[in-house]
């Protein structure tokens, strides 16, 4: 009986302990379902432009604006889940595991480079765009993983330098520091996001959510909404961000071609 007891303890320590490693936060998921939709709006206007049907996107400052949001948003949200997947852990967190998240991330930014470098040629191709900087963040991000209030002046500090480097234009060898912001002369690119600015909102996420999450629970009062079958779709939209950032472009791009065709036809 004694040994009974003892495996059903250890049982429930087990149940206890999986609960904590799978628990999330629903807001949060459907915050970053909402800024893939926003993340889908924006690269569908693009496409218009790529296939020559509205320059839109280059003529009305909404989109500038647009982009930067849905940007913001996601890279906000990251540096909130960092302190979150920090706390999900049971035992130590071990740095290799943010190591291997963030080699994978610019595993997948480097297929993007090739992807684009063989659909827009060398001159417009993503060097060092959000999968890239997400990877690089998501390994440097450790040493600021406990940190409130410090990250949040560090982050507005960094976002003040990439905002002044971004005045200036560098010649090699310090361009070749282009990912940091010293980006070189007649620099174009379609998705970039500068390591030192971007940094600055990775920063501020992590002290928010610090701050926001203390110790894993959350620290202000919210209704739950879970269920309402809208926020239901926001919440599975955020919890498949990678997938869909990957597969996304080519279904909007069949779509396109698609309805091209069909608009030929008639």
């Amino acid at each position: 009986m004694a040994a009974n007891i003892v495996d059903g303890v250890q049982q429930s320590s087990t149940a206890a302990q999986a609960a904590v490693v799978h628990h999330r936060f629903w807001e949060i998921d459907a915050l970053r379902g909402v800024a893939v939709v926003m993340m889908v709006i924006y690269h569908a206007v693009y496409d218009l432009y790529y296939f020559g049907l509205s320059d839109t996107i280059f003529t009305n400052p909404f989109w500038f604006y647009f982009q930067r949001t849905t940007a913001t948003l996601f890279i906000f949200l990251m540096g909130v889940s960092l302190t979150l997947r920090m706390g999900r852990k049971v035992k130590q967190v071990i740095y290799l595991s943010y190591v291997k998240r963030g080699l994978q991330l610019i595993g997948w930014g480097l297929v993007i480079s090739l992807i684009t470098w063989l659909a827009l040629g060398p001159a417009l191709y993503i060097r060092f765009g959000i999968l890239h900087f997400m990877g690089v963040s998501t390994v440097l991000s450790y040493p600021f993983l406990r940190w409130r209030w410090v990250n949040v002046a560090l982050g507005m500090a960094l976002i003040g330098l990439g905002m002044l480097l971004q005045q200036f234009r560098f010649d090699p060898p310090w361009s070749y520091f282009f990912w940091l912001g010293l980006e070189p002369a007649n620099h174009r690119c379609v998705d970039f996001f500068p390591f030192v600015r971007w940094f600055g909102i990775v920063l501020i996420g992590i002290g928010a959510g610090n701050w926001m999450y203390a110790k894993r629970e959350r620290q202000f009062p919210l209704n739950d909404l879970s269920l309402a079958p809208s926020v239901r779709g926001l919440i599975i939209l955020g919890r498949h961000t990678l997938p869909i950032y990957l597969l996304h472009q080519p279904m909007l791009w069949t779509l396109f071609v698609l309805a091209l065709w069909v608009w030929g036809m008639g």
